[in-house]
């Protein structure tokens, strides 16, 4: 059985890692269903759309969390909304698994400080890789 996986990233918040998001995507696809692959996109709308299409993205969104067998969240550029996914996730009782490189940022406390998630600071792209390949293990 194919894994579902729901991608975490900066969107509004900023888009500095958006090839990264694209290659990790990419990767994660050999191992099952990527829900949000439009977050490796480079030629998302970042403007807020209004409430009812806002409500459609949030109504979407949830709808992936709740379907979704993992979370994989790359958090290096801080972003509201995703960990507002990740909140969401926990609740739904889905297994998250954090990235973020270490020479650039820190982590909310509120993220590290909480034993549920699987947390994994990095240095280079292909310790993400290696550590994504022992999730699937």
């Amino acid at each position: 059985m194919d894994k579902k996986f729901y991608f975490a990233g900066s969107i509004r918040g900023g888009r500095v890692d958006a090839a990264l998001y694209r290659r990790i995507i990419d990767y994660l696809q050999q191992f099952g269903k990527v829900l949000t692959e439009h977050v490796g996109s480079t030629n998302l709308n970042l403007k807020e759309q209004g409430r009812s299409k806002d409500a459609m993205i949030y109504d979407q969104d949830t709808a992936w969390l709740r379907e979704c067998d993992v979370v994989v969240a790359e958090c290096t550029c801080p972003s509201l909304g995703v960990g507002y996914e990740l909140a969401f996730a926990e609740k739904l009782g889905k297994p998250c698994h954090i990235f973020y490189d270490k020479t650039k940022t820190q982590l909310s406390a509120m993220l590290t400080g909480n034993p549920y998630f699987h947390i994994h600071p990095y240095e280079t792209e292909e310790e993400v890789f290696e550590i994504l390949l022992k999730i699937e293990d």
